[in-house]
């Protein structure tokens, strides 16, 4: 059995590819029992803030493990961890 099921995520997460990406974490959200959540960011070059604010609700809700390469995609995944360190 799969240990981890992954989202990646590549481009501008914006407008309405926030909405978008709200659909497929809601279609993955109650399918992943004791699975791990692994976001892919590597691919991502840029994020407005209400994609922030889906990622954070993502992270917050599973503990997702975020994959990251370059300084940009680092700079969001700490970001959003650190947001939720505050809560």
């Amino acid at each position: 059995m799969d240990t981890k099921v992954g989202l990646t995520l590549e481009g501008r997460l914006a407008g309405p590819w926030v909405d978008e990406l709200n659909r497929a974490w809601r279609d993955v959200a109650p399918r992943l029992n004791e699975r791990f959540l692994s976001l892919d960011l590597r691919n991502l070059t840029y994020s407005d803030a209400s994609g922030k604010n889906l990622l954070r609700t993502i992270y917050h809700e599973t503990g997702a493990e975020i994959v990251t390469s370059s300084p940009w995609s680092q700079y969001l995944a700490d970001e959003i961890r650190k947001s939720i360190q505050a809560i």
